[in-house]
């Protein structure tokens, strides 16, 4: 009998999340994102199979940020042909955000030619993305469904951006079921938008986030009172604020409460502009899925176009982001990428963040070895487009707008799943850096769990 676990990303790390389920000779991918950081150390391991394709019978996608599904199309393009299962919202999500990532990877495959550095071959192209479209089977929240034979698998809402999702899966194998819990990214309760995360409904095993592991953000309303006052004090000396947003998610959120700030009156009258495409179409995905809100927050009850108010503007040509270089008045500009390492954010920061009047707003984790990581370190320097900018602006960091579940948070979800699992025997750390799940595990085994946060290539049996 063989039930074991293969952790080939995100494993004593934070991006790259990918994991290898074995239920006899059946195998199933959970997750299968980019890994992001350094460039040459990133590109090695995203240019790596996590396994023989022909291997893998199906793969479940917890949800559509890009270090969980950023490598399916890679997958693909290399003879996967199993299915792909994932949330409706998530399915949606992924057209654009694969899409996305396909276009960045060309661009930047003809910039470092260009450059002279050779041509380095794309992960994938868009026809990739195409045929990764066509294997993605949506299934809703609460239905349990076969992945493979032995293995079945039901979503339930993690909380965390639109169609997120934790994964029960149970396996049998002969006389031996177990049920594996893939917590996914576990998000907050209170968030803007989304709904609460759903506590699953017992487990043997769990494959758990960890990224916040060791630290607590500031409450929600804490954060939208602080964006308020950031939005003001940066208008008032001219400035403009510039935030590295993730297009699925933070953007949102951050525009559902400018718009309820602004409707109280609480910030000032200033344009807000969306410079990213991908958020555009994003935005219009939350527009169709509705269902996936939660119906208890009063502006969602009052307002129709929650992201489509006075103050903003999306801009979708590049002409029109380039104009924003040239607006002398206060601005805030939204733009992707959320850890600053590419996209429209990078032509803001390289305009902008010598000024002193300016604000870079950071509202999100910023891995090990990202722009985002140095401007929250504050540097001295920071280097954009191989050019080096002094770091005059603002450094202003907003924990509270993170998606992820802090420390106390990641607790009551654990406890919440132990008081429905009077049979869950261990507990694996995934998705985070060392200091943040050693912090986590040894609050976990304190409390009695049994804890490990493997490294990566490391196999479990359960």
């Amino acid at each position: 009998m063989t039930m074991d676990i293969t952790f080939t990303g995100a494993a004593r790390e934070v991006t790259g999340s990918c994991h290898l389920l074995r239920v006899g000779d059946r195998r199933i991918a959970l997750d299968c994102g980019l890994f992001q950081g350094h460039r040459t150390e990133a590109s090695q391991k995203n240019r790596t199979l996590p396994l023989p394709v022909e291997q893998l019978s199906a793969l479940v996608l917890s949800h559509a940020h890009i270090d969980h599904a950023g490598r399916i199309p890679f997958l693909v393009r290399n003879g996967f042909e199993g299915p792909i299962y994932c949330t409706p919202a998530t399915r949606d999500l992924s057209a654009y955000m694969l899409m996305d990532s396909a276009f960045i990877q060309e661009k930047d495959a003809e910039h470092l030619a260009r450059r002279g550095k050779g041509y380095v071959e794309p992960l994938y192209g868009s026809q990739d993305v195409a045929r990764t479209l066509e294997r993605m089977i949506a299934m809703p929240y609460g239905r349990r469904f076969e992945v493979t034979p032995g293995v079945t698998a039901t979503f339930v809402d993690a909380g965390h951006i639109l169609g997120s999702a934790s994964v029960l899966l149970d396996c049998r194998e002969g006389p031996v079921e177990r049920r594996l819990v893939f917590s996914g990214d576990i998000g907050r309760w209170a968030l803007p938008i989304i709904r609460d995360p759903q506590i699953p409904d017992g487990a043997d095993v769990v494959v758990m986030e960890s990224t916040y592991g060791n630290r607590e953000h500031a409450e929600v309303e804490d954060a939208r009172s602080r964006l308020a006052s950031i939005v003001t004090s940066t208008a008032a000396r001219g400035g403009r604020v510039m935030i590295p947003a993730f297009a699925v998610g933070r953007t949102q959120e951050l525009l559902y409460d400018l718009h309820g700030l602004f409707r109280e009156g609480r910030i000032p009258r200033i344009p807000i502009f969306v410079d990213s495409p991908l958020a555009s179409d994003v935005t219009a995905v939350f527009e169709m899925h509705p269902d996936c809100f939660d119906d208890g927050e009063d502006l969602i009850k009052r307002v129709d176009d929650l992201f489509r108010f006075e103050l903003v503007r999306y801009t979708r040509k590049v002409d029109e982001s380039k104009a924003l270089n040239g607006i002398r008045t206060p601005i805030v500009v939204i733009a992707a990428s959320g850890m600053a390492e590419s996209g429209r954010i990078l032509h803001h920061l390289m305009h902008g963040a010598s000024d002193p009047r300016n604000t870079i707003l950071i509202v999100g984790f910023q891995a090990e070895h990202t722009l985002g990581r140095r401007i929250v370190e504050k540097r001295p320097q920071i280097r954009v487009f191989g050019e080096e900018i002094p770091l005059r602006a603002e450094v202003e960091i907003l924990n509270g707008y993170s998606a992820h579940a802090d420390r106390t948070e990641l607790l009551r979800w654990i406890e919440g799943v132990r008081g429905k699992s009077p049979s869950l025997r261990q507990v694996y750390l995934v998705h985070g850096e060392p200091e943040a799940q050693d912090t986590f595990a040894r609050e976990l085994m304190i409390r009695g769990l049994a804890t490990t946060a493997p490294v990566r290539g490391q196999t479990v049996s359960f």
